[in-house]
């Protein structure tokens, strides 16, 4: 997969809802039924991270569920991007960049959503002929204003912001002509998921699918 083709993938399947869950899921268990709340509630992009011992599982067990476009996010390295890609996942999100991580999910045919901190970073994406990227983390690089500033030098780069960002600043992120959505924990909480408060993940998810700039 070239990298524009990547670009285009992330394009259209961000452009299916405002937020993107970011999940951290401790037991398969959970999996199945999180992924039914969340896209019952209008997100069917998700992201589970492989922060827990039970994300690759995870993201099988959620590749079933009707309507879900599940990826997997926080992957470093080669290794991380071919086991994800075993697993079903359907897309990529690393925290940052590098050129092995980039030509991995190349080669695996895994559009990736690669992590910029910064100008020089989205630059050397843009160079390499992506045109969409994660920025992370959001609030402690300087937020919305932040990316507003970049929409002026960097006008063919799209961002979805991700780190930090609630379903009060959401709207602000979403506002800017850069960004196509954000990534947000707050519908997915691990009290909410310990729980089984699948109603109120669905409640959270519904508000948040109707969240705009």
């Amino acid at each position: 997969m070239t990298p524009e083709d990547a670009s285009a993938y992330a394009r259209e399947i961000r452009g299916l809802a405002p937020v993107i869950p970011v999940i951290v899921v401790k037991e398969v268990a959970h999996a199945q039924p999180l992924a039914k709340a969340l896209v019952a509630g209008g997100l069917p992009v998700l992201e589970v991270t492989l922060r827990t011992p039970a994300a690759l599982d995870s993201i099988r067990a959620m590749a079933d569920v009707e309507g879900g476009v599940v990826g997997a996010g926080t992957l470093l390295t080669p290794a991380d991007v071919r086991a994800a890609k075993a697993a079903g996942a359907l897309f990529g999100v690393s925290p940052g960049l590098t050129d092995s991580l980039l030509k991995a999910c190349e080669d695996e045919e895994l559009p990736l959503l690669a992590g910029t901190a910064t100008v020089s970073e989205a630059m050397r994406l843009l160079e390499r002929g992506y045109s969409v990227a994660k920025f992370f983390p959001a609030e402690a690089n300087g937020g919305a204003p932040a990316l507003k500033s970049y929409a002026g030098p960097l006008p063919q780069m799209s961002y979805c912001p991700t780190g930090g960002i609630t379903v009060k600043s959401a709207p602000t992120y979403l506002a800017l002509p850069n960004v196509l959505c954000v990534g947000g924990s707050w519908v997915c909480e691990a009290s909410l998921l310990a729980d089984g408060r699948w109603d109120e993940v669905e409640r959270l998810a519904r508000e948040a699918s109707q969240l705009r700039g």
